[in-house]
């Protein structure tokens, strides 16, 4: 019998339930939505989790698409999962935690007696480092991204070969090997000694089908190729970028870009241009290193010093 919260399945059963965390202003106590899925066999047990970061919905898109797939008769192992981890975030669409202004993906490991973020990453993080895999479910919030998986455990981390490869199996079609900021769940989970990666699906405001599917494939991947299911992961070799160019918009005004998401990119090439909203031209700006558009802003208005788009460099295939 596997327990978390208060859902609990047997061998051969799938039940969810609340992981209760605390309570909300008015004295209610709240939870985040969990399930347990207990393979017929034996075997590991993988985490996953999504909308960490309120605003970012891909995640649990992939959720509601992969648990209900799942035949406990042909699993060996056990799956949890939490469908939202920011609660309060959630219920008002934001980023952050409105409780306490914090930022979940920067609170890991959490404190059982800190604030409302930290007591939410102290029970997630319990039981996501009993666990022997986690897949952390993002996206790029609401700008524009392409699909990847991000290590952000470091390349000297001892457990940097196996989270690699776990992004590799994925299967994303990028990899940012890079390592993250402190209280990321993908970097402080290893140091557990769980491997870790962080699936950013895609960037969009609500959520994206295209990016919902690419993180279907990439959980069912993950759970052929470490034997939760039988059969082999589908999975290309993947382009891994171990570092960002990001550029800011020199002039106020509208910006247009010269250049689509995943397109390789050339030193001294045309990423953008800033006109008036008379078409007048403000501003052209140019590609500083090879390497590939990563990510956009959404919105064509910017101010002087806006971030406008990150170009991956030091790439190579993986």
């Amino acid at each position: 019998m596997t327990t978390f919260g208060t859902a609990e399945a047997a061998p051969g059963e799938v039940d969810t339930g609340r992981l209760e965390v605390g309570e909300t202003r008015d004295g209610s106590p709240f939870g985040l939505p969990v399930a347990v899925i207990e393979g017929a066999e034996t075997g590991k047990t993988l985490y996953l989790q999504a909308a960490s970061d309120g605003d970012e919905l891909n995640g649990v898109g992939v959720l509601r698409r992969v648990i209900p797939q799942l035949d406990p008769a042909d699993i060996s192992g056990t799956i949890l999962a939490v469908g939202i981890v920011n609660y309060h975030a959630f219920q008002v669409a934001e980023h952050r935690n409105p409780i306490d202004d914090r930022k979940m993906n920067r609170t890991y490991p959490g404190d059982s007696d800190g604030s409302s973020s930290e007591r939410i990453a102290a029970a997630t993080f319990e039981a996501a480092t009993n666990a022997d895999l986690i897949l952390d479910l993002h996206q790029g919030s609401t700008s524009r991204m392409i699909d990847e998986v991000r290590v952000r455990c470091g390349k000297r981390h001892r457990l940097h070969d196996a989270c690699l490869e776990l992004a590799r199996v994925f299967g994303a079609g990028y990899i940012l090997d890079q390592k993250g900021p402190e209280g990321q769940l993908a970097r402080a989970a290893p140091d557990e000694g769980v491997p870790t990666v962080d699936p950013e699906l895609g960037g969009c405001v609500g959520w994206d089908e295209t990016s919902i599917q690419v993180g279907v494939e990439g959980v069912f991947n993950v759970l052929r190729h470490y034997g939760f299911l039988e059969g082999s992961a589908i999975a290309a070799d993947q382009t891994r970028a171990s570092d960002f160019e990001q550029y800011k918009s020199p002039a106020g005004g509208l910006v247009d870009l010269a250049c689509d998401l995943g397109d390789e990119i050339e030193p001294g090439q045309v990423l953008f241009e800033v006109t008036t909203p008379f078409g007048e031209p403000k501003a052209t700006v140019r590609a500083e290193t090879e390497g590939i558009l990563w990510r956009t802003r959404r919105l064509p208005q910017v101010a002087s010093g806006e971030y406008v788009c990150s170009v991956g460099t030091e790439v190579d295939a993986v």
